[in-house]
């Protein structure tokens, strides 16, 4: 089997990250790799945003909120709970990066085209850091649709919108997961 296909098939989404930080030169391979993801009429509508801690602090307060909107109807203690999972889910990760897509509403099928390539984009980043030994897991949810967030993180929502935040690190578990078989996503017509 190939390297590529071996990681390829082998990647997972990591939960938990050991406290190693990521070195700033496999982030910058593996934003390579993601600058050359396939995409339409080459409108390279990603970007990624490395966020540190000034900026992951910076969405705490809509974390909260979020995570208290989202715990509705349980006990305080749940409540506490869930609000600090919410934030450890921006703080703990060694690297936490917002993704963006290029927004187009004057043409709804670019934007899809647009999104597909990010996501593209996305999977290419992933797959050089986990060839590196490193973990991600994609994250979407309200976050990415907050007027907070964006404000927080001076990204324009007129111009992009954020996709997802792509978490990173060193795994301390990986995670096994069963994948349909072969004859389930695959169909040969005549």
């Amino acid at each position: 089997m190939s390297r590529v296909q071996d990681n390829i098939i082998s990647r997972r989404s990591i939960y938990r990250f050991e406290e190693s930080p990521v070195e700033m030169a496999c982030l910058e391979t593996a934003f390579e790799a993601a600058r050359h993801a396939p995409c339409h009429k080459q409108t390279h509508p990603w970007k990624f945003y490395v966020l540190g801690k000034e900026a992951r602090s910076s969405m705490i307060p809509e974390v909260e909120r979020l995570a208290v909107e989202k715990a509705a109807g349980k006990g305080e203690n749940e409540v506490q709970e869930g609000i600090q999972k919410a934030i450890s889910k921006i703080l703990s990760p060694p690297v936490l990066i917002a993704v963006t897509s290029a927004v187009t509403p004057e043409d709804d099928f670019r934007e899809m085209e647009d999104y597909a390539a990010t996501a593209c984009s996305v999977q290419n980043l992933v797959l050089s850091l986990w060839d590196q030994g490193i973990g991600t897991q994609w994250s979407t949810g309200g976050i990415t649709r907050s007027d907070f967030v964006y404000k927080a993180l001076e990204i324009s929502p007129v111009k992009e919108k954020i996709v997802g935040f792509l978490k990173a690190g060193y795994p301390a578990a990986i995670p096994q997961r069963e994948k349909k078989s072969i004859a389930e996503i695959r169909e040969y017509l005549p």
